[in-house]
């Protein structure tokens, strides 16, 4: 068994400081979309292979899986980072912007990703661990359903790599560069999209009495979707009930046939999520009603909520603190945002971490945001040392 100075710590990555830095201002000029990673996961599987792993591909789309196995241990830990980037317009700056106009990664993937292939660098060096680590680089995370998570998993991922529990990380703008955030139970949101069409009666706007104005309906049923969360959910609760676009009309002198509202609903719990759909249905039904307009009513399921096992969060918050300190180490607010890797966690026992991005970074899905640097080597040192003590020979 090894002593506790013998674990991966934050010094082990500072020779390595530089080449991370590298690999990530490269990954960060070089962006591609959900599905388009090809470059990005040859780039990632190539260094890998070079390391020793042994390296499958195309796993889910691009995805890849690599593995290495360590004495005679038979547990498997499973680190997933995601890859892909989003169609956003930089306006950073900055010498390593993106090459490519439209194309960005503002969301950090870049930084995730560099940071697990810093921790494979370093415990195929190492080796200080007694199993197998199983490294997942993910595609598709930004897509939509399906995402990259699930189809990495209707992929076979677990029955062909199988592994005893799951981690991952997200870099948090707001937080110390450094730090590590971490909360047991649900820590982000469900998100489904409803789009829901209004069919009244068009006509002459001089004749309203006439027509069934799909647009008076719309404007009602927008003010009356107000009262889901306020008065359905319980206050001690979260959730979010938001009208992204309405359309309806192309002519001031003409009353539509149709109106449609598109909603984004977040929430943190499967009851309050089917809380929502029943309200949401039931009063866009009965506002059209009330109008003689008739409504469709497409509710479509997102991502579920991630809910971070209790015994792997804390057996993470455990390895952080020894690593950067209590003090470094925080409770992760509850985040409205969502994220597929709730999908791996409907699978296996796990926990998401927040990794923090700096107190003035920008916000995510920003053409200003990029990934701290500062951050690269503490979530590479995190990766190894929660991998080497999970996987620590008894």
């Amino acid at each position: 068994m090894l002593h506790d100075n013998q674990f991966a710590r934050v010094s082990d990555f500072e020779a390595m400081e530089a080449e991370l830095k590298a690999t990530r201002q490269y990954l960060h000029a070089h962006p591609e979309l959900s599905k388009e990673e090809a470059q990005t996961a040859r780039f990632v599987a190539d260094k890998l292979e070079a390391w020793g792993y042994t390296v499958t591909r195309n796993v889910g789309g691009h995805g890849v899986v690599a593995t290495l196995t360590n004495g005679t241990g038979k547990k498997s830990i499973g680190i997933r980072a995601d890859m892909d980037a989003l169609p956003i317009l930089e306006e950073t700056g900055l010498p390593y912007a993106s090459k490519t106009p439209g194309k960005m990664h503002a969301c950090g993937h870049d930084g995730h990703t560099t940071v697990l292939l810093g921790t494979a660098e370093y415990l195929a060096r190492t080796r200080r661990f007694d199993g197998t680590v199983t490294l997942i680089f993910q595609p598709a995370e930004e897509n939509g359903r399906p995402s990259g998570a699930q189809l990495m998993i209707e992929d076979g991922l677990f029955e062909r790599f199988p592994v005893d529990a799951i981690f991952g990380l997200h870099n948090h703008p707001g937080a110390p560069e450094g730090t590590i955030l971490l909360r047991s139970g649900p820590i982000m949101a469900s998100s489904d999209v409803v789009n829901i069409t209004i069919k009244g009666k068009g006509g002459h706007a001089s004749r309203p009495h006439l027509t069934i104005d799909p647009i008076v309906v719309a404007c009602n049923l927008v003010v009356a979707l107000q009262t889901v969360v306020s008065r359905n959910i319980d206050p001690t609760q979260t959730a979010v009930v938001t009208v992204g676009t309405i359309h309806a009309g192309e002519a001031v002198n003409v009353i539509p046939e149709y109106a449609k509202l598109a909603l984004s609903v977040r929430c943190f719990e499967p009851n309050i999520r089917d809380l929502l759909k029943t309200r949401i249905t039931k009063l866009a039904q009965s506002v059209a009603e009330g109008y003689d307009a008739s409504i469709d009513i497409d509710y479509d399921h997102g991502y579920p909520v991630v809910v971070n096992s209790e015994a792997e969060t804390a057996f993470a918050r455990i390895v952080a603190e020894e690593l950067i300190g209590a003090d470094k180490v925080a409770t992760c607010p509850l985040i409205p945002g969502s994220e597929d890797f709730a999908y791996f966690l409907e699978h296996k026992p796990g926990s998401f971490l927040r990794l923090g991005n700096g107190m003035n970074s920008a916000i995510l899905h920003s053409p200003k945001y990029d990934f701290a640097d500062g951050s690269l080597t503490v979530g590479a040192a995190m990766w190894a040392r929660l991998a080497e003590k999970f996987l620590q020979a008894d």
